[in-house]
């Protein structure tokens, strides 16, 4: 299951984003850079830097979130967005015997395509369990056999690092990520999207949400393109706007 979390932020981000502006479009210097400041002046310094396109300033302002509950597969798609910092789970110092897995809903709404996908799972379990004890025996022994400290848990690490290589795209990690709200944007405008594949899609609506809530100044304009304008997407439209801008007003 899905679970998101903003551990960290900019303190103030929306002032920070404000100040940075006026470094930018006033004579003022870094004594009096945060004087007179108030939320509602902050807002309309953001709102004039997203109607002009200007939004340098934005990358001032972080955001850190943990995320579990999602697979290995959203782990490659999320990746692509390199103006980030990801810190994940790892699969060579966690053993994965128990793993857990994310199933598509197309799978989970289906009895025998889900008992399928289940005994799947299971199989590669197993083959996991198997190939691991296969490769930590052998380790073990190349190091010198158990009686050497340290030994069990140098093979065992050896064995996940080649074992892993059994595991499916729906095995479940956990991330760490920090982005600006600059890369948010970019991130909220390709993945709210409904090309964006549906795992995605659904950890970037509930990122939008959290940032909202976080600093709604900053993010009240953040979304999919059709959310306050035209669809971007051509021919390749998914053709409900209503539908996502009804979406977007209630996550506001």
């Amino acid at each position: 299951m899905l679970k998101v979390k903003l551990i960290a932020s900019t303190p103030e981000p929306e002032k920070l984003v404000a100040a940075a502006a006026r470094f930018c479009y006033s004579p003022a210097d870094y004594d009096s850079i945060m004087d007179g400041l108030t939320d509602e002046k902050a807002e309309n310094y953001i709102d004039m830097l997203v109607e002009m396109g200007h939004e340098s300033p934005v990358e001032h302002a972080s955001f850190t979130f943990a995320i579990e509950g999602v697979s290995r597969s959203l782990l490659a798609q999320i990746t692509r967005h390199r103006i980030a910092s990801f810190s994940v789970q790892s699969q060579r110092y966690v053993m994965e015997n128990h793993f857990t897995y994310v199933t598509p809903p197309e799978i989970e709404d289906d009895p025998e395509a889900k008992a399928f996908f289940v005994r799947t799972m299971d199989e590669i379990q197993q083959s996991y369990d198997k190939l691991s004890d296969i490769l930590y025996n052998k380790h073990l022994a190349a190091l010198g056999g158990p009686e050497i400290k340290g030994n069990k848990t140098k093979a065992r690490k050896m064995a996940n690092e080649d074992a892993r290589f059994v595991l499916p795209n729906a095995c479940e990690t956990k991330i760490m990520m920090t982005m600006n709200a600059r890369s948010l944007y970019n991130f909220f405008s390709l993945r709210c999207c409904n090309r964006a594949q549906w795992e995605i899609r659904a950890l970037a609506w509930e990122m939008l949400k959290i940032c909202r809530e976080a600093a709604p100044a900053l993010f009240k304009k953040a979304g999919p393109p059709c959310l306050y304008g035209p669809c971007t997407q051509g021919k390749m439209s998914c053709g409900r706007i209503e539908e996502v801008r009804k979406r977007g007003r209630m996550d506001v």
